[in-house]
């Protein structure tokens, strides 16, 4: 059976085809334990793909160091599966070398037809500390072909609360079926998070009345609430009032991406959270519109 052929999941379990792509460094830290951990708890098998920034003017020009590089890559790869042994997961690994480590990680992913691309917010800060997403991180979740799970450093598997963002002009359906099923599959609560420019408009409120409506067919005691005032940055303090370990927004909407680029809102969004976003793309397998 192809992946693009698998069958319906349970609900709760939107994603099925995890790739993490990682480079096995401290600021993968959290990246790769939210995989291992949605491995375990959903089970389902984790591949992990290492990328490396590689071009073949560079390897004929340096073939001592892209051994050396061979050989990291080894150890990192071993390291990881010992604990994704440890674990209970089922664990692939892959290397790919490439002159653009991003389009490495969305190549890997449209093969597989992964529908879920695990990755870390940044890497090591330099003089782009002012970026609040790294630049790598931007690019795969502009071009990705699938949804994108960002998680900061410290952060873990969402446990206790579970925000959506909803584009006051045009909610995302899938974000807010993606925020549904996974708030019903581990049992959590779930809110619909809107920020507005002053007061809210009548035309808003039943955009959000609707919106509810449909989170509400798989998480029932769903709510929703307007804020009335500017910016993503709202949205996360918000979600961190309320306890939020995961907050889901869809691709489009609030200025998220612009062809492949991340927005400015998006940026903010991502880069302020203090737990793991979700970008989704398209519909969740899992919801059921009964």
């Amino acid at each position: 059976m192809s992946p693009r052929e698998a069958p319906m999941l349970p609900r709760g379990r939107p994603f099925n085809r995890l790739l993490l792509a990682t480079e096995h460094s401290e600021f993968d830290a959290g990246s790769e334990r939210v995989a291992l951990a949605m491995g375990r708890r959903d089970g389902v098998p984790v591949v992990a793909l290492l990328p490396v920034l590689s071009n073949p003017e560079y390897e004929v020009a340096a073939p001592q160091w892209v051994m050396h590089q061979e050989a990291v890559a080894a150890s990192r790869l071993d390291d990881m599966a010992a604990t994704a042994t440890a674990a209970g997961v089922t664990w692939h690994a892959v290397v790919r070398r490439g002159p653009e480590m991003f389009k490495e990680i969305v190549d890997e992913a449209r093969e597989r037809a992964s529908d879920l691309i695990i990755i870390r917010r940044r890497g090591r800060l330099s003089w782009l500390h002012r970026f609040l997403v790294g630049e790598m991180v931007g690019q795969v979740v502009g071009h990705a072909p699938c949804s994108v799970l960002v998680v900061p450093q410290q952060a873990d598997v969402w446990s206790r609360h579970i925000v959506v963002a909803v584009d006051p002009t045009a909610p995302d359906t899938g974000a807010i079926q993606h925020a549904a099923a996974v708030a019903a599959g581990h049992g959590l609560p779930l809110t619909l998070l809107c920020a507005v420019v002053g007061s809210p408009a009548v035309a808003v409120g039943r955009l959000m009345d609707e919106s509810l409506a449909q989170a509400q067919v798989l998480v029932p005691e769903a709510h929703s609430e307007l804020l009335p005032l500017n910016g993503r940055e709202t949205l996360t303090q918000a979600a961190t009032r309320l306890g939020a370990d995961l907050i889901v927004a869809g691709r489009q909407g609030h200025g998220g991406i612009t062809g492949t680029r991340l927005g400015e809102d998006m940026q903010r969004l991502i880069g302020h959270a203090d737990c793991a976003v979700l970008v989704t793309a398209g519909q969740p397998q899992t919801f059921r519109a009964t």
